[in-house]
């Protein structure tokens, strides 16, 4: 592992990253999704891709990268863009999983892969509004200790920084953002994911001008449980870049 740091913003961070087949002259960016870190990642393909120097990074606030302020995700985009300038990478292709696929289509790569990529906003359940307004009227008296009754298992423990990085991201709509990345994407998903359903990867098939959308057993984590398809099908994505 090393580590880079990063001025964005008056503010420096501490990017903790991978790099695995180092000689190879084509890029491979990895970003992970919310709560994980660039270790999970490695699991599924860090020992594939012989032909791409892969650079798996622990996007601010994750695994061993540093943040102790507030965020959204076009920050995360500008921090990795200087990252990558700072270490000499090309934005070949990103694969972005989660809230890293959002990430990864703001870098505008020359090939994107996403991988039950966040980004389509999806109308809450009623159990869920009630809550979250219950939790809004009870705010002013409860503090820290009431969010943890309240919050999604990705928010209860968090800092306070990256709680309110979590409101900023959680809901927002990608929808034009997909829609103006023009070049070559594959879009894979697990046809049992619950946190991002495959329809809102079909969302953002029919309104991304060159996407190929894939559908994968298993749930939002599809591609650790059964890796091989899914490498295979980025191998046949990747092979005339």
């Amino acid at each position: 592992m090393a580590v880079k740091p990063v001025r964005w913003k008056n503010e420096t961070f501490r990017i903790a990253y991978d790099v695995v087949h180092p000689d190879a002259s084509k890029d491979l960016i990895v970003l992970h999704g919310w709560g994980s870190d660039k270790e999970l990642m490695k699991r599924a393909f860090a020992g594939a891709f012989p032909d791409f120097r892969h650079i798996y990074i622990d996007l601010p606030g994750f695994g061993k990268s540093s943040n102790d302020t507030v965020l959204k995700t076009e920050d995360y985009a500008a921090i990795v863009e200087i990252f990558l300038e700072s270490i000499g990478a090309k934005k070949d292709v990103a694969v972005g999983h989660s809230f890293g696929g959002k990430v990864a289509t703001l870098l505008n790569p020359e090939r994107l892969v996403l991988l039950s990529s966040a980004g389509i906003v999806l109308p809450k359940p009623l159990k869920i509004r009630a809550r979250i307004a219950l939790f809004k009227l009870l705010k002013p008296f409860g503090g820290k200790r009431l969010r943890r009754l309240f919050a999604s298992r990705d928010a209860a423990d968090m800092p306070q920084h990256m709680y309110e990085t979590f409101k900023n991201v959680v809901d927002e709509d990608f929808t034009e953002r997909f829609a103006a990345y023009t070049r070559p994407a594959l879009l894979c998903w697990g046809a049992e994911d619950t946190a991002t359903p495959p329809a809102t990867g079909e969302t953002i098939a029919k309104v991304m001008p060159r996407a190929e959308f894939c559908l994968f057993e298993g749930d939002h984590y599809f591609f650790l449980e059964n890796p091989q398809p899914v490498i295979s099908k980025m191998e046949e994505f990747l092979e005339t870049i």
